[in-house]
């Protein structure tokens, strides 16, 4: 029930807490630190997040860049969705930004209207759920919704949308697009839905996609397609990714620089080689450790990070 009400706000929009921290309305700073420059695409800046009185998400901080993928991990209940939720303005059940900016191209998303946060959403800050066949009408076609999505932010003609589609599904090897457009939901396997799910997303061709545990309910071989096809977009998109999940291995691969949460505050954040093979702080050696090993004995091919 909850799932259903996010996706629907994520659609229909969210409505602004009244009982924001006195201190964080009216602030406009947009700016981290030194490292801030215009090339920067979304950055946190000790952003805080409350249900009630209570805080989940503590000043919180990193930044992406246009082209780089973010992994952000950390156990259940660390808050790492709660990030993703922040910057679309789903929080939902009196969630709210308490502290901090959470800014795209300079605009605090945080002190934006209704009305103009729904520009943002899906043209600028692209959304994949954890289980896109759910985030999806079962009694409407894969077209119908994509020419939905599309329309609610451009004035373009159905065949158009149709016709960039089936193209974008040829660039990411979906074979018998035309099939796929026609099916329902329902009809596409689950890792099918996933990557229809992303390339409705990437149809807008947003600054930041925002992940949410996509590769979670999928085989290995559905993950590795859609890893790949994530590697793909950036590198003929140059979109920027923010990536959750539990999963190192996919963090492994995909991600240039990964951020550990811990109990809604964040405990690590560099660049993946230096996080996952020279980590600083305990909570997160202890995550590591936590992985499971595949012997070298066992004649599993090692699924390697691809070069850039």
């Amino acid at each position: 029930m909850i799932k259903k009400k996010l996706i629907k706000m994520f659609h229909k929009g969210w409505k602004s807490c009244a009982e924001k921290k006195t201190e964080h309305i009216g602030s406009s700073s947009c700016l981290y630190g030194k490292e801030s420059d215009e090339a920067t695409v979304l950055s946190y800046n000790d952003v805080s997040v409350c249900y009630g009185e209570k805080t989940v998400l503590s000043d919180v901080s990193f930044l992406v860049k246009p082209g780089e993928i973010l992994g952000i991990v950390g156990e259940s209940g660390s808050g790492k969705s709660t990030i993703i939720r922040a910057a679309l303005g789903i929080l939902g059940n009196g969630g709210t930004v308490a502290g901090g900016t959470i800014c795209l191209h300079g605009q605090d998303l945080s002190l934006l209207k209704e009305k103009e946060m729904r520009k943002f959403r899906g043209s600028e800050i692209g959304m994949i759920f954890q289980d896109t066949r759910a985030a999806l009408c079962p009694i409407r076609t894969i077209e119908d919704q994509i020419v939905e999505s599309v329309a609610a932010h451009k004035k373009i003609s159905r065949e158009k949308i149709k016709e960039q589609a089936l193209e974008l599904f040829d660039k990411f090897g979906l074979k018998r697009g035309k099939e796929i457009l026609s099916s329902y939901p329902f009809e596409l396997s689950g890792g099918m839905n996933q990557r229809v799910g992303i390339a409705m997303a990437m149809l807008l061709q947003p600054s930041v996609l925002m992940a949410d545990e996509p590769t979670s309910a999928l085989d290995v071989i559905a993950q590795k397609k859609v890893v790949e096809e994530f590697l793909q977009l950036r590198n003929m998109y140059r979109t920027a990714i923010v990536l959750v999940t539990h999963n190192i291995g996919i963090v492994s691969v995909m991600a240039d620089n990964i951020l550990v949460l811990h109990e809604g505050k964040a405990v690590e954040y560099g660049s993946a080689d230096q996080v996952l093979r020279s980590p600083e702080n305990a909570y997160t050696k202890e995550l590591l450790a936590a992985v499971p090993r595949i012997r070298k004995n066992s004649g599993t091919e090692k699924w390697n990070r691809p070069a850039k």
